[in-house]
């Protein structure tokens, strides 16, 4: 036996962990589609909060749509991203943009959220998973979206992207993403 050389049962384990990891990677990616600026916008149907069909394809014959998946209702940060697209309504519609949000949350909860918030904007419930799984949203291992916003364009193009935890960038990556869709 050579020096240093690792024995049978070492190497059957560092096999299997090898192995372990390759089939994690490969379902992480499989869970990823990895959607970037210049791609297609996967279609989708979801339900709003009162149970009504929401067909992605409509909306974009209107104009562009901006498609939100957050954490969960009534969270603070949920919170302040939700108020501040409220808040920015006005210019959004005059941009031509509709704005729907999506979390895991039931369309109870959804119900809950808009009328304490004031919401002025439709969101859609989402408890399996589904949309979230088309657009790499879920977070691994969890019945939860992280924080992903998209801007897509009325071709059904991705034009902006913005993935991070911190709802800020999500509102001035946006406003700014709207801004130079217009020109």
């Amino acid at each position: 036996m050579q020096k240093n050389a690792p024995d049978h049962g070492t190497m059957i384990y560092l096999g299997g962990a090898l192995l372990a990891l390759a089939v994690l990677s490969t379902s992480l990616v499989a869970a990823d589609p990895a959607l970037k600026v210049g791609a297609r916008a996967p279609e989708f149907t979801g339900h709003d909060a009162q149970g009504k069909e929401w067909k992605l394809s409509e909306h974009l014959r209107r104009g562009a749509v901006l498609l939100y998946f957050y954490p969960k209702d009534n969270t603070p940060g949920c919170t302040r991203q939700a108020c501040g697209l409220r808040d920015r309504m006005g210019d959004l519609q005059k941009a031509g943009v509709t704005v729907v949000g999506i979390s895991f949350d039931s369309a109870e909860s959804h119900q809950k959220f808009i009328a304490e918030h004031q919401l002025n904007f439709t969101l859609l419930a989402d408890p399996a998973g589904k949309i979230a799984d088309l657009y790499g949203a879920r977070i691994p291992g969890q019945n939860m979206a992280r924080r992903v916003s998209f801007l897509i364009g009325p071709d059904g193009v991705i034009r902006h992207l913005t993935d991070t935890p911190k709802a800020e960038t999500h509102l001035e990556e946006m406003t700014a993403a709207v801004r130079a869709l217009k020109k």
